[in-house]
């Protein structure tokens, strides 16, 4: 029996063309809500995967991202967000995308045919058991996930997924399955609408509680985020500020001393 994918359902809205704009926005709008409320329905799933990624990172493993197209580019950007907001390093997290680095701006819908092609990334990484491996895909059938996570399973590499399907083909070959069941698209078949909101809420939720569960937050705040521009560096300010209830200009020194909100907030304490 074939298998029937939701996310490539007919569209409950029709004669698109026809409609005002705010008739279209209203209709976005309304099936946006159904993705949040999609990821409501399975956050004890994602709990459970959140708390199998900090056991991994814990013991010196990393965190993997596999998608194509939407979803590849999805992973590597909340990847990519890391190590600015946690001071992490830029291998603690890692995402890949069918195609590499070039299918971040291009589309290269071939790419994701290839069943052994995630693996062959995965190795020039030296991914091993103590890493975890999230393929992501709203259909669950992309190949490059599907083969990915396979052949890590077969390797005995803890893998999870994000999906937007039922009882997928990615789920199968997945540890910890996420399906987050959006319905069909406003526009038909185009999943970077609402199956794409889904997973970057759910990709937001596995990184925060992370690396807050890692200790890389303290309170509400960002204490081991990167000083890399002006807006952040006036935030690590108001939180020195705020920590130690000193001036701007002691703020300042502190900070251009050790480069770093919590160790300079650690420093003073010290003196």
């Amino acid at each position: 029996m074939a298998f029937n994918k939701i996310t490539e359902a007919d569209s409950h809205h029709n004669d698109l063309e026809q409609k005002s704009i705010a008739e279209l926005l209203q209709g976005m709008h309304q099936e946006d809500q159904k993705a949040v409320q999609a990821v409501g329905k399975v956050l004890p799933q994602v709990e459970e995967l959140i708390a199998k990624v900090v056991e991994q990172l814990q013991n010196g493993g990393r965190l993997f991202y596999i998608g194509a197209g939407t979803s590849g580019r999805l992973g590597v950007l909340d990847a990519s967000e890391c190590p600015p907001t946690f001071g992490t390093p830029a291998e603690k997290v890692i995402g890949l995308i069918a195609g590499g680095d070039h299918a971040l701006r291009n589309s290269i819908e071939k790419a994701e045919d290839d069943t052994q092609q995630a693996w062959k990334d995965l190795k020039e990484q030296q991914i091993s058991t103590k890493d975890i491996v999230v393929g992501i895909a709203a259909s669950g059938t992309t190949p490059y996930v599907v083969g990915g996570l396979d052949l890590c399973q077969q390797h005995g590499i803890p893998t999870a997924c994000i999906t937007c399907n039922n009882d997928t083909p990615l789920a199968a070959v997945s540890d910890f399955p996420i399906e987050v069941i959006v319905g069909p698209e406003f526009l038909t078949g185009s999943s970077r609408m609402k199956a794409g909101t889904a997973q970057k809420l759910i990709l937001n939720m596995i990184t925060t509680s992370t690396m807050i569960q890692l200790g890389h937050v303290k309170g509400n705040k960002m204490v081991d985020m990167q000083l890399t521009n002006d807006k952040l560096t006036g935030r690590a300010e108001r939180m020195v500020m705020d920590e130690l209830q000193v001036s701007l200009t002691v703020a300042q020194d502190l900070l251009k001393q050790h480069h770093n909100v919590r160790a300079a907030i650690s420093a003073y304490q010290k003196t």
